[in-house]
């Protein structure tokens, strides 16, 4: 399976720094048979948006499964949906639902991060609302996503601003968070709105942190600046008293989730947090890549 170009962006102090200038090609994860259906969730002045769906081969309308909703990387401004399509067929595998949604980017759609934080807050009530359309609980949503996407996954959960008055009548937090080397601070940065003001903090899940926050799991590299973004979440969750996991790679960089060995092992841990939350049961049916190193639990 050959992988879309991506760029892996980040935001750091106002200015684009590009850590990655394509994907590596990533490994499917299962070899199950997986169903897929796509539907339009929202149409905006910049073209339609649509969810791609991944269901496990018995999927049946009627059914009530938890689902994982992700968000792909890329600073906002590009990325493509297929970018977490392993996780999700391998998901799909377990039992979930799994659905990978599009959103505005700056440089398809010529939006600003408000426009994806509006987009990815309608992505989850649009699913709540069609919860038997496509087989699942409305009150097991899983978001997830990376880079770009991660803040995107964290935003549904906790910013309170940019919202679309024609959204369906949902709620679009997430019940869990899984969470890839995700933006979650812009306090003291720059990044330009639709109206070209600066939401910096707006958009930053970390401020918005309350006591009923959804447990969260979150994976970076060591080596990675938006890591003390990362363990300064974890802690203030800590101190909240919501659940949220912190796991590194060693001297890993930026968006290493996204190649092996480093793809098997952060998905085996969030299944395993998926099972500890009741949304999977039993084993992970995913083994480590051949010289696969461990994840390092950092949580405190």
């Amino acid at each position: 399976m050959h992988g879309p170009l991506l760029l892996s962006v980040v935001i750091v102090f106002g200015h684009c720094s590009l850590f990655a200038q394509q994907l590596p090609e990533r490994p499917r994860l299962t070899d199950a048979n997986v169903r897929t259906a796509d539907h339009v969730y929202k149409k905006t002045p910049e073209g339609e948006l649509v969810l791609h769906c991944y269901m496990p081969a018995e999927w049946k309308a009627t059914d009530r499964r938890p689902v994982i909703v992700f968000f792909f990387g890329g600073g906002w401004k590009s990325g493509s949906y297929r970018q977490f399509e392993p996780q999700a067929q391998y998901f799909a595998s377990r039992g979930l639902v799994a659905i990978a949604a599009d959103y505005r980017v700056l440089n398809q759609h010529k939006t600003r991060p408000d426009k994806a934080v509006e987009d990815a807050k309608t992505a989850i009530r649009w699913v709540r609302v069609h919860a038997a359309k496509l087989g699942i609980d409305p009150d097991k949503v899983i978001a997830s996503g990376g880079s770009a996407g991660g803040h995107l996954a964290a935003a549904t959960a906790l910013v309170e601003k940019f919202e679309d008055p024609n959204d369906p009548q949902a709620s679009c937090r997430p019940n869990a968070l899984v969470l890839f080397n995700p933006f979650l601070n812009g306090k003291g940065r720059t990044i330009k709105g639709s109206d070209q003001s600066n939401i910096a903090e707006a958009i930053s899940p970390t401020l918005y942190l309350h006591k009923n926050a959804p447990p969260a799991i979150l994976f970076y590299g060591t080596n990675d600046p938006l890591l003390d973004q990362g363990r300064e979440y974890v802690a203030k969750c800590r101190e909240l008293g919501v659940r949220a996991e912190l796991y590194t790679a060693s001297d890993q960089g930026h968006g290493f989730f996204n190649r092996a060995p480093w793809i098997q092992q952060t998905t085996i841990q969030a299944d395993a947090f998926l099972v500890a939350l009741g949304y999977l049961q039993g084993p992970a049916t995913l083994r480590p890549a051949a010289g696969a190193k461990d994840l390092k639990n950092e949580t405190p």
